[in-house]
C-alpha cells in the first residue's frame, strides 16, 4: 500500500496549504536543517491518531496548529490528509473495494480532533483498526525518525517484540483479542451488577409483601372496628329507648 501524497494546512511550519507527492514508495525525507523534514513526519503520526504532544515535540496537542510569527498571524485550525493507493487490495475488509483510500484529521484550537475516512467521519480507533497489522500506526517501525535506528538496536527483548509483532502482523489479532478481553471483563462486571440489583429487587418485593401484609391487616382491623362500634351504637341506642320507656311508665302511674 502506498502513500500518495500528504496534504497539510496550518500544521507547524505549513501554514498555508500545501500538498506533497510520493509518485513511488517513499524512502525517506531528506532536505536543509529547518525545511521542516520532522514535521512531515509529525504529521503521518499525527494523522494515523498519535496523541501524545511529546511524541510530536510539543507540549500541548494544540501545539500542532500554527502558532504565528512576527510577519503571519496564528492558525485557528489545522488539518492533514493522507491517500493511499489500495489497487491491491491491502487493505480488506470494507476498504477492500476502494482503489484509494484518504485518511484525514483536523483539529481547532481548545476543541478536539475530527477524524474521517474517504470524507465520513469516525473515530480515531477506527483510523488505527484499518492499519492495524499493516505496520503504518503512530508507532510503528515504517516510520523511522532521527535515533530511532540505534534506539529499535539497543531496544529491550519486550520493545523489540512489539515491532516484530508488527511486522508479522501479529499485533491486529492481540488487539482484537485485547478488546475481545475487555468486553468479556465489563460484561462480567454488568453481570455482577445485575445480580446485585436483582437481590436487591428481591428484598424490596420482600419488604412489599409485609407492607402488604400489614396493610390487609389493617383494612381487616378497621372493617372490625366499624362492625363494632355500630353494634355499640346499637346496643345504646337500645338501652336508651328501653330507659325512656321505663320512665315514660313510670310517669304514667304516677299521674294515674
Amino acid at each position: 500500500m502506498q502513500l500518495k501524497h500528504i496534504k497539510l494546512a496550518g500544521f507547524k511550519s505549513f501554514v498555508d496549504p500545501t500538498r506533497i507527492s510520493f509518485p513511488t514508495n517513499m524512502v525517506a525525507v531528506v532536505g536543509p536543517n529547518g525545511c521542516g523534514k520532522s514535521n512531515v513526519i509529525d504529521a503521518v503520526r499525527w494523522v494515523l491518531g498519535e496523541l501524545s504532544a511529546k511524541n510530536l515535540r510539543g507540549e500541548s496537542m494544540s501545539d500542532v496548529i500554527f502558532n504565528g510569527s512576527d510577519l503571519r498571524q496564528p492558525s485557528g485550525q489545522c488539518s492533514i490528509e493522507l491517500l493511499f493507493d489500495n489497487s491491491l487490495g491491502k487493505l480488506g475488509g470494507e476498504y477492500a473495494k476502494y482503489n484509494e483510500i484518504s485518511v484525514k484529521r483536523l483539529i481547532e484550537r481548545n476543541a478536539k480532533s475530527n477524524y474521517s475516512i474517504n470524507n465520513i467521519s469516525c473515530r480515531r480507533k477506527d483510523v488505527q483498526d484499518i492499519f492495524l497489522g499493516t505496520g503504518l500506526g503512530p508507532k510503528s517501525y515504517a516510520i523511522i525518525e532521527q535515533g530511532m535506528v540505534s534506539k529499535i538496536v539497543s531496544a529491550k527483548p519486550e520493545e523489540m517484540r512489539v515491532y516484530i509483532e508488527e511486522a508479522a502482523g501479529v499485533s491486529k489479532y492481540k488487539e482484537r483479542r485485547k478488546e475481545t478481553e475487555q468486553r468479556i471483563k465489563k460484561t462480567k462486571e454488568n453481570l455482577s451488577r445485575v445480580k446485585d440489583i436483582r437481590d436487591e429487587i428481591k428484598r424490596l418485593i420482600n419488604r412489599l409483601k409485609n407492607q402488604a401484609k400489614a396493610a390487609e391487616k389493617y383494612n381487616e382491623l378497621q372493617v372490625e372496628e366499624k362492625g363494632l362500634k355500630l353494634k355499640i351504637s346499637i346496643v345504646n341506642t337500645l338501652r336508651a329507648k328501653a330507659q325512656k320507656d321505663k320512665l315514660s311508665s313510670q310517669i304514667s302511674t304516677l299521674d294515674n
